[in-house]
């Protein structure tokens, strides 16, 4: 990271991965000698979906829905190679590689290691990660690259709506293969509570204050405020679901190790298939570092 970057953020971004390690740590702390807290926060709960960890994922992307511009949709068809290759690889290839390499791994690989039902567990989670495109760190990522700001608004603006039709429909049909059965309801709702909401909220907003103070103030003045909003969102939200977890992952620490090579496996093959196609298609660095980075946050999550 240059110089320059690293000024353009913030300590908690400009750490991120430090403050993850911290915040997961005091997570499966908290779970684990604290289990008062989960507990209770366990209780505010609809549909199986958290209501804690609801808000403080809006709190974690509207920000960031603040950047989205639907109106540069209509420049979609400039450079669409980038776009398509974004499309492909987030819809048509990664869920699916995701779910077969964790299914090998979980179920076969290290089947004597890991209990079916823990296995299960971890294969939905795997699948969900699969599933959903990153869009909240794209800005970050194509900014640190030196990426196509303006590609990279198309893309996140087109992917969100993507999300809106295809996540629940693919989610639910890579789980009924195995037989594992999630209810529609809380995959609707979270569609609606972690996407609808802070998307229509953020356009909503963008919308309202250029109207009244303009595109300047909007930009250099509001959005800034919400800097640091985003990581911290993130950061609280990763507190809580350790904490949930704290016990499983104490009594099972070998388990994390495991989970993690699938993720790694399917990352490195993410990451080799996005960055060859940008190859292929030669596209300049400026989109096809930002198509990557899109990708691959998507796995690494």
């Amino acid at each position: 990271m240059t110089k320059n970057n690293s000024a353009g953020l913030g300590i908690f971004a400009k750490y991120l991965t430090l403050w993850v390690i911290i915040c997961m740590i005091a997570g499966v702390l908290i779970g684990r000698f604290l289990p008062v807290v989960p507990e209770f926060l366990g209780t505010f709960e609809y549909a199986n979906v958290s209501i804690p960890i609801a808000i403080l994922i809006w709190v974690m992307i509207y920000p960031m829905m603040l950047k989205v511009d639907f109106q540069s949709i209509r420049y979609v068809g400039k450079n669409p190679k980038g776009l398509v290759l974004t499309w492909i690889v987030n819809w048509l290839i990664k869920p699916f590689t995701m779910f077969a390499i964790a299914w090998f791994f979980f179920f076969i690989v290290f089947s004597a290691l890991i209990p079916p039902e823990l296995a299960q567990d971890y294969l939905i989670g795997a699948v969900l990660l699969g599933a959903a495109p990153c869009t909240a760190m794209v800005f970050v990522w194509s900014y640190l690259t030196k990426g196509n700001a303006a590609y990279t608004v198309v893309q996140v603006a087109t992917n969100d709506l993507i999300i809106l039709v295809a996540f629940v429909p693919i989610v639910g049909f890579l789980l009924g293969i195995d037989g594992i059965s999630i209810p529609w309801t809380t995959l609707f709702l979270s569609v609606v509570l972690f996407v609808v909401i802070p998307l229509l909220g953020g356009v909503l907003t963008r919308v309202y204050l250029i109207r009244k103070k303009g595109e300047e103030y909007f930009t250099n003045t509001f959005i800034p405020k919400f800097d640091n909003i985003t990581v911290a969102g993130l950061l609280l939200t990763l507190v809580i679901i350790f904490s949930y977890q704290g016990t499983v992952i104490t009594e099972n620490p070998l388990h994390i190790l495991l989970i993690a090579v699938p993720l790694i496996i399917q990352t490195v093959l993410i990451f080799c298939i996005a960055y060859g196609a940008g190859w292929f298609l030669k596209l300049p660095h400026s989109i096809a570092a930002r198509q990557v980075w899109s990708v691959l946050r998507t796995s690494s999550n």
